[in-house]
């Protein structure tokens, strides 16, 4: 009776798959972490998955306390026990519904986004008279759906608004400067072996993949 019990335990430990927990702020899961998910579909389809999604610091904190494994953030973290990798470089671009606007013509009917504490210093310095804007946003990517049907003009990242450039619904203000907004990828550091390296591997391809967007958008504007 033991050894059959001793060979079940065994059995069962045997059959246990690995797994991966995934963090992302919001406006990384759009066209990167899903496509992270995909690929690492593809490559690991025994590895259980689960993806996370929230605000930066409950992210970080789910990370130290084990529930995630690696989360994708727009700052570093320098922690025990984290590694922070740079992952991308999202560009910021100034759209509008109206072609042909300059950043003059946008009192009144500009949304100010916020993408963070160094994006707004950048933004103070740069477009002053559009920083007092009476319509703030701290939606990251869900300001896109605010705006889509309402005429203001809004910073959103190049890779999440290339379908509305490329059907009309939006056009880059030609004089409005473009700002980068770095991503980062945080790694639990007692996440080893195969995994890690799949994991990163799988990262750093659809990260490529996203940067190519990005440029080929930049290209068209």
């Amino acid at each position: 009776r033991n050894w059959d019990e001793a060979r079940q335990r065994v059995g069962a430990a045997e059959e246990r798959t690995a797994s991966l927990a995934i963090g992302a702020q919001y406006s990384l899961w759009p066209r990167l972490g899903f496509r992270w998910l995909d690929r690492l579909r593809e490559i690991r389809p025994d590895l259980s998955l689960r993806g996370e999604m929230g605000g930066a610091a409950p992210l970080v904190q789910a990370l130290m306390t084990g529930a995630l494994q690696v989360v994708l953030a727009y700052s570093a973290i320098a922690r025990p026990g984290l590694r922070s990798e740079p992952l991308m470089e999202d560009q910021l671009v100034l759209v509008a519904p109206w072609p042909g606007v300059t950043t003059a013509d946008l009192a009144g009917r500009y949304a100010l986004v916020d993408w963070g504490p160094e994006f707004l210093r950048q933004h103070e310095d740069a477009l002053p008279a559009l920083h007092g804007s009476r319509l703030v946003l701290g939606l990251g990517t869900l300001s896109a759906r605010f705006i889509r049907n309402r005429a203001w003009a809004a910073y959103l990242p190049a890779r999440h608004i290339r379908g509305d450039v490329e059907a009309g619904r939006r056009c880059a203000v030609a004089d409005a400067p473009v700002f980068a907004h770095p991503a980062w990828a945080i790694w639990r550091e007692d996440l080893s072996g195969d995994l890690l390296d799949v994991a990163r591997m799988t990262l750093a391809e659809v990260a490529a993949l996203a940067e190519e967007d990005t440029v080929e958008l930049l290209d068209r504007i």
